[in-house]
């Protein structure tokens, strides 16, 4: 065991984990943050995606021990008490969920991609931002237009990429 200092959500937090634990088993299990989920436990299909230090990973392959010091965002911290963010927002209004397993891992990567830009994006260029997040149930048309509206409601309300 060995005590690790990070930041989760925008608050600082210590935890007394095995290094070799994964980060997704420690967000679920120790933080109770149950938003990523562990579909392929092979980083393959995005249901665990988090931020760490602005890079989105996969959180089934990461290893909470490589962790130390880092800011770390999972879906449960976007968006604002009282209201969701405009990428939440935006996939309610476009229908953009179905099962919803996939949906917040998609979210994580959505918003860290519409926050790099300065554009509403075109289909490829989501389609290439959310190439590691993988939806079995929608044929991503839906989410293609909810990240597009999402990023188009950011840009009017002023937000600045980053």
């Amino acid at each position: 065991m060995k005590e690790i200092q990070l930041k989760v959500n925008g608050e600082e937090v210590s935890i007394k984990s095995p290094p070799a634990s994964t980060l997704l088993d420690v967000l679920r299990d120790e933080l109770d943050l149950i938003g990523a989920k562990e579909c392929c436990g092979k980083g393959e299909c995005g249901s665990c995606s988090v931020e760490v230090d602005g890079e989105v990973v996969c959180s089934c392959l990461m290893l909470v021990g490589q962790t130390e010091n880092t800011n770390i965002t999972t879906v449960e911290g976007i968006g604002q008490v009282g209201g969701m963010d405009v990428m939440q927002q935006a996939f309610v209004d476009e229908g953009a969920t179905q099962c919803g397993y996939c949906t917040p891992g998609i979210i994580v990567s959505a918003k860290a991609f519409i926050n790099s830009i300065d554009h509403i994006p075109t289909d490829d260029e989501v389609k290439t931002a959310l190439g590691g997040n993988l939806c079995r149930c929608t044929g991503y048309t839906k989410i293609i237009k909810a990240v597009q509206t999402a990023a188009r409601r950011q840009l009017a309300a002023g937000g600045a990429p980053g």
